[in-house]
């Protein structure tokens, strides 16, 4: 356990642009509560996802392959079955890390990454982890009924 501890601070300290693919505008999505949250700890949010020209005050991007910049990790709001081509962009454009999101499991994916020396992280939430290992972890985001892995009616 501390290893993975360990490994995960290693992660958010040393990655610090995020690509956030599948990010929504909709401020009650938990890709923008998440994104929001690491953008005002400081990391630079990029997001992906053809169906917006701006999200968070940042250029929005069709697909990974169109940043003109580098990119340290790529966190993916998708569902598992559309993770595996997800991973191998992130190797093609040289990320370090695939963070797959709380419910996104797709072991097809991590070995997609890690056979490209890539860190690669499922089923967990950057923000939950961010504020878990770095002290932002209170009850404002967490119980609200805001988050949820469940689509509303």
């Amino acid at each position: 356990m501390s290893t993975e501890l360990a490994t995960l601070r290693r992660i958010l300290r040393e990655c610090r642009t995020l690509a956030v693919v599948g990010l929504s505008a909709e401020w009650h999505r938990p890709s923008f509560f998440a994104a929001k949250y690491m953008q005002g700890k400081g990391y630079r949010i990029v997001p992906v996802n053809p169906r917006y020209e701006e999200i968070l005050g940042e250029r929005c991007y069709a697909r990974l392959e169109d940043i003109p910049f580098k990119v340290d990790m790529v966190d993916v709001f998708r569902k598992a079955a559309d993770v595996p081509p997800i991973a191998r962009s992130a190797a093609a454009i040289g990320a370090r890390c695939l963070w797959q999101q709380l419910g996104v499991v797709s072991a097809e994916a991590d070995a997609i990454a890690r056979d490209a020396g890539m860190d690669s992280v499922m089923d967990r939430c950057v923000k939950i982890e961010h504020a878990r290992l770095f002290g932002g972890l209170h009850w404002v985001g967490v119980n609200t009924g805001v988050i949820s892995a469940r689509r509303p009616a």
